[in-house]
């Protein structure tokens, strides 16, 4: 029981690190790039961003206050664990951003601003709800929201979005608004990026009658480990072999091409892998 103590000790402090790193990170790219050329974010922070511009208050007080409401609401809706890692995140960033108001804006470019504000902003983002966060209330509507609509979280959030940008094209100006564009754009491709890795695995499905041929030679050259399924073919009736696999984006176009090799009339289809945990899943060199 004390080494799984430990590790759980261990894997919490890993987790509030990493959530510190985040919000941290968030509030340079908001302080030092997007808040001094007048270009907002999306969600809570956007509506913060144009709070504080107008009433001259702190942006990190509207950050907080904001986001408090949609915290009560998930902690009913989704869970203790979220709201509380979302809780710290939030604080975090509020400080952060407090904290950085007096430094000045690195560049008064606003495409430089848009462009490394955004990727600053998405990978603070990203790392957040990698480990169990979020940094925007938004996102506890989304969720709560999908589950009882048709729409995704994106779309939903992206609904939010489209209003706060255009209250943005109307306070600061339609070019603000489309730099702004940019900056959440480039952060949403960022956070995408950062919560599935840069070494993204994917999950590959073979049926083929030479399984135990392509089996062999994939653990050989790829060093993968393979998992043999039973299937049958609903049309024709007849026994099918399977193999299940797992393996890098890099290691994918090996692998096609190690099938074609052996069996052409094969049929393969490939999934994306947000996280792969236990087994022996680990990097190897292709051969």
């Amino acid at each position: 029981m004390v080494p799984q103590k430990k590790k759980a000790m261990a894997n919490r402090i890993r987790k509030y690190l990493f959530l510190t790193v985040g919000a941290v990170l968030a509030s340079i790219g908001l302080e030092i790039f997007l808040v001094p050329n007048n270009i907002i974010d999306g969600g809570i922070n956007g509506i913060s961003i144009i709070s504080s511009f107008l009433s001259h208050f702190s942006l990190g007080l509207f950050i907080f206050i904001f986001n408090l409401p949609f915290l009560v609401f998930g902690y009913s809706q989704i869970g203790k664990t979220f709201v509380v890692s979302t809780l710290y995140a939030i604080i975090v960033l509020s400080l952060g951003v407090s904290f950085l108001h007096p430094v000045p804006g690195l560049t008064q470019d606003p495409l430089l601003a848009a462009v490394f504000g955004g990727i600053i902003l998405g990978i603070g983002v990203g790392m957040v709800i990698r480990y169990g966060g979020s940094l925007d209330g938004t996102e506890i509507v989304a969720i709560v929201l999908s589950k009882k609509t048709a729409f995704s979280v994106g779309e939903i959030v992206m609904f939010f979005n489209f209003f706060i940008l255009s209250s943005a094209g109307i306070i600061f100006g339609w070019d603000r608004a489309m730099y702004s564009l940019i900056a959440y754009f480039i952060a949403f491709k960022i956070i995408d990026l950062t919560i599935e890795g840069l070494d993204e695995s994917k999950a590959v499905i073979i049926v083929s009658d030479r399984t135990e041929e392509i089996a062999e030679v994939l653990m050989a050259r790829l060093g993968r480990g393979v998992t043999y399924l039973k299937g049958k073919g609903g049309y024709s009736g007849e026994s099918k072999g399977v193999l299940y696999s797992v393996v890098t984006r890099l290691e994918l176009s090996k692998l096609k091409s190690i099938i074609d090799e052996i069996d052409e009339e094969a049929f393969v289809t490939v999934q994306d892998v947000h996280e792969v945990m236990g087994g022996r899943f680990k990097k190897h060199a292709i051969h």
